[in-house]
């Protein structure tokens, strides 16, 4: 019997001052903030003696920047896969952080016909689909017996974790628990899931993010950013 362990990371925080909702939009970047919170994972995957084999990311900058302290750290490159790409959103481009209130202009309404689905962008058995499809890959060809950190969003990580543990992909956005920089942990023996985890090895820093993401996090538990 093989053990393998496949780690799914959410990028670090972004630069985006201006509260746009990027979704899949090219050019954000990581903020200064994101990029050490991608340094503290790789720095306590490295020190924790995970066997880390290989490295994947999403296409988008802020998770192929995620994904590069750790391939560093191993010795690895980052290898790009669109199936671990953010959710499409039909508001991508808005300027939410501004005006709430934008998202109940009557113009939207008609995107809300199915919020089970999501009618507003891409589905959520769509995106468990792409995320499966990396995840049996790597399992099978590129880490047997070994670990993987595959970089990915907030939004894909949430809906493969909720078909994985049997539960309703429809859930209340601030109830996910998949915050910046968070890993959820998959182990497999052979190409069985026996064991799945969720940390946060960069959660002292969380505090001082400023993430316009719905969601929990146990930063939460230290509000004084003590």
């Amino acid at each position: 019997m093989t053990r393998t362990t496949i780690h799914l990371m959410r990028h670090g925080e972004v630069d985006n001052p201006e509260g746009i909702l990027y979704g899949r939009m090219p050019g954000f970047h990581l903020s200064e903030l994101g990029v050490t919170m991608a340094t503290r994972v790789a720095k306590v995957l490295a020190d924790g003696g995970h066997d880390v084999v290989f490295v994947g990311a999403s296409p988008l900058e802020r998770a192929q920047e995620s994904a590069a302290p750790s391939a560093r750290a191993y010795g690895l490159p980052v290898h790009t896969f669109s199936g671990l790409i953010e959710a499409d959103n039909d508001f991508a481009g808005l300027d939410v952080n501004s005006s709430r209130a934008l998202l109940a202009h009557p113009k939207y309404w008609w995107r809300y016909r199915n919020p089970l689905r999501p009618s507003w962008g891409e589905s959520y058995r769509d995106q468990v689909t792409r995320m499966v499809g990396v995840i049996r890959e790597v399992l099978h060809t590129h880490a047997r017996g070994g670990e993987a950190l595959l970089v990915s969003h907030q939004l894909p990580i949430w809906v493969t974790r909720l078909f994985l543990e049997r539960r309703n992909l429809a859930h209340d956005p601030r109830n996910r628990q998949c915050a910046l920089a968070s890993l959820t942990t998959l182990t497999f023996d052979d190409a069985r899931l026996v064991g799945l985890a969720y940390w946060e090895p960069a959660g002292d820093l969380l505090t001082a993010a400023a993430d316009m993401v719905p969601g929990t996090s146990a930063a939460q538990l230290n509000t004084t950013g003590a």
